[in-house]
């Protein structure tokens, strides 16, 4: 079974987990220390996945798990000092800072993919080919909550149709990058609408639902994209672009819709844990040759070198709070 099959098939779960060795509840202090944990994003997740299954390959002895609690559960953890690694489809909150400061955590913030976020239709839209951040933002914002109910009120040439929306749970780092970047405000998106931390379960709703629309990760429509219509949005230029051919996502054409993903690592892990900085190592190395099979993008070449060195030199605090929907990342490594 391919790895993309056994994603799709596990990821009905609400915390998918690889044990890379069995882990007891008596650990010694040293067996402890032997352990990585991530949790975080379910986008980016797979990355992260593959990873770990890698590594497990060339390391037998390590003890790594991998869980998708989301975004703002895996910085909850983190922040709290109960795992390494937080996985984060958006860049740490102040709130976050501040819990993490609070428990004297420290991070080094590292980009590690990078995505498109989808914008899909049911497979019988024939009208919705393209939209614009302006429509989009009519469609999500806070303002529009109980309000656009129809297709038309979104654009008078679309029919008065019932627009029915699905999306990611509003704790979700993809919730958070697309409100911003539609409406120009983080936290600003409506909440009648379907949401879900499974994207597979998004796509099911859009593809069964003829009058739909919503937004996912770009590695779930890449799974399902026989079931479903990709959006088109108009970018800054004026030109309707996809995030497929993921070029548009890599050369920055597909905007302000494309975004990093990111790894957090506690300061903390790195300075007790060999075993943290190992397989982090590993992962900078070697996640290039795994982020295009499970449905991601690789960051530029220029970028996994930035990266590497500013693991090297265990530069910690997030630049990426001042990065803007749509702006190159290695302006901010």
């Amino acid at each position: 079974m391919s790895f993309h099959s056994r994603l799709k098939d596990g990821f009905s779960l609400t915390f998918l987990m690889l044990i890379t060795s069995s882990v007891t509840a008596c650990n010694s202090g040293q067996e402890l220390k032997s352990q990585v944990s991530i949790d975080g994003a379910a986008v980016g997740f797979p990355v992260s996945l593959a990873v770990a299954e890698e590594y497990g390959k060339v390391k037998p002895e390590a003890k790594v798990s991998v869980a998708s609690s989301g975004t703002g559960g895996g910085f909850s953890k983190f922040c709290n000092g109960d795992i390494d690694i937080a996985g984060a489809s958006r860049t740490i909150r102040d709130e976050e800072i501040k819990k993490c400061k609070s428990k004297n955590i420290d991070f080094v913030e590292l980009p590690i993919a990078l995505d498109g976020i989808a914008v899909i239709a049911n497979r019988q839209n024939n009208f919705a080919k393209c939209l614009t951040i302006k429509e989009l933002g009519r469609i999500w914002g806070a303002k529009s909550d109980g309000k656009i109910l129809t297709w038309n009120q979104v654009n008078p040439k679309f029919p008065k149709q019932k627009l029915k929306l699905y999306a990611p749970a509003s704790d979700t780092g993809t919730f958070d990058y697309m409100t911003q970047a539609v409406t120009g405000k983080a936290k600003n998106g409506r909440t009648d609408y379907t949401p879900s931390h499974n994207q597979n379960l998004l796509v099911q709703g859009v593809s069964g639902d003829v009058s739909s629309l919503g937004y996912v990760g770009i590695s779930y429509y890449i799974q399902n994209q026989e079931k479903l219509n990709l959006v088109a949005v108009e970018s800054p230029t004026g030109k309707c672009e996809k995030p497929v051919p993921v070029d548009n996502v890599i050369k920055n054409i597909y905007t302000p819709l494309s975004r990093p993903l990111f790894i957090y690592v506690s300061k903390k892990s790195l300075d007790t844990k060999p075993a943290v900085k190992e397989f982090v190592d590993f992962y900078l190395e070697n996640s290039w040759k795994w982020v295009d099979s499970v449905g991601y993008v690789a960051l530029p070449d220029e970028a996994y070198v930035k990266v590497k060195q500013k693991f090297a030199t265990g530069e910690t605090g997030t630049k990426f709070k001042k990065a803007k929907p749509g702006e190159p990342i290695t302006n901010f490594i």
